[in-house]
């Protein structure tokens, strides 16, 4: 199946998840020469016959150390993750955009449609990263709105007249911004908020301010911007995946249907963790299927028995399993 035909494929929710999955994975072993040799290593190839369970999870650190792509020419976009002084940077090279507009349009609108919505992107971190994944899906998400109302946080002059204008017209104001970002607009009073908005962090955005809790943050959030914690959303997603997750009004992330999130034992990733068991998030994002679809993050986070999944943090380093070929050799 070719990428064309396999990303029509990939957004039918009428074809199970299995099927998907497998017409995947066969894809990843023959085009992707990284994944393949990860495969390889704990037995699996071609005519493996591979489910949720047992597809081997590709340890995210591998996007710091090799080139993983499906697909030998020109990468159409090219993220990367943001990143202190000395910290290699992931690279993700996503070899058809169209792809990720797909996926963005489908997870998001279904949560915030267009007709009810107007976003408000405030995401100063990312601004001076030219291959930031999050400002390439901000600028895509304000082009896409017909009605014009959708604005960088920075392009606007009042917030305060955005909002009543955004209000007399008949839509809900949403503002989607890194959370410590977010927490700076709090310090700064630009913004009088009133529970007529929506919120949605995206965590990351790492700046002087301490690491806390997503019960700690919503309470910063709800208290600084005078809005009802019932209005606070979240995202989860990250430069390595084309796809997003959204906990809608609480903690608990729901996943599209062409993305299973499982939790991981740390010390044995091949185990799958009980409900309610820490464990390393374990992300099978069809959507990635001309780079990696599968995916063993370095975050923290348990899974309830319906599936949603929580984020609690991250877990320290750690060797890559089974990934010493992924070290250039000379």
């Amino acid at each position: 199946m070719a990428g064309n035909e396999l990303k029509e494929y990939i957004f039918n929710s009428g074809i199970s998840f299995a099927d998907r999955l497998k017409k995947v994975y066969n894809y990843q072993v023959v085009h992707n020469p990284v994944y393949r040799d990860f495969s390889n290593v704990f037995g699996f190839n071609e005519d493996s016959d591979i489910d949720v369970e047992s597809v081997p999870l590709l340890p995210i650190r591998a996007f710091q150390l090799r080139k993983i792509t499906t697909d030998s020419s020109a990468a159409n976009l090219i993220f990367k993750s943001s990143g202190t002084t000395g910290v290699i940077q992931s690279t993700h090279h996503v070899a058809d955009k169209s792809v990720y507009e797909a996926a963005i349009s489908e997870a998001f609108y279904s949560h915030f449609p267009q007709e009810i919505y107007a976003l408000l992107c405030s995401m100063p971190g990312y601004l001076d990263n030219p291959y930031s994944s999050l400002i390439w899906m901000a600028t895509f998400l304000i082009k896409n709105d017909s009605s014009g109302l959708s604005k960088m946080y920075h392009d606007i002059e009042n917030p305060d007249e955005w909002i009543s204008d955004v209000l007399s017209q008949g839509k809900i104001p949403l503002l989607f911004g890194a959370a410590f970002g977010l927490l700076d607009l709090i310090d700064q009073k630009k913004i009088n908020m009133s529970n007529q908005i929506e919120i949605i962090e995206t965590g990351g955005m790492k700046t002087h301010r301490r690491e806390m809790s997503k019960e700690e943050l919503r309470k910063h959030l709800s208290d600084g911007f005078n809005v009802d914690p019932s209005k606070i959303h979240s995202e989860y997603g990250m430069c390595e995946l084309l796809s997003q997750m959204y906990a809608i009004s609480g903690e608990w992330f729901t996943t599209p249907h062409w993305v299973t999130v499982t939790i991981r034992d740390p010390k044995n990733p091949d185990r799958i963790c009980e409900p309610g068991e820490e464990g390393k998030i374990g992300i099978i994002d069809l959507a990635n299927f001309y780079s990696c679809p599968f995916i063993l993050t370095e975050d923290k986070g348990i899974r309830d028995e319906t599936g949603r999944f929580r984020v609690l943090g991250r877990w320290s380093s750690d060797n890559l399993r089974g990934c010493n070929f992924l070290i250039d050799r000379d």
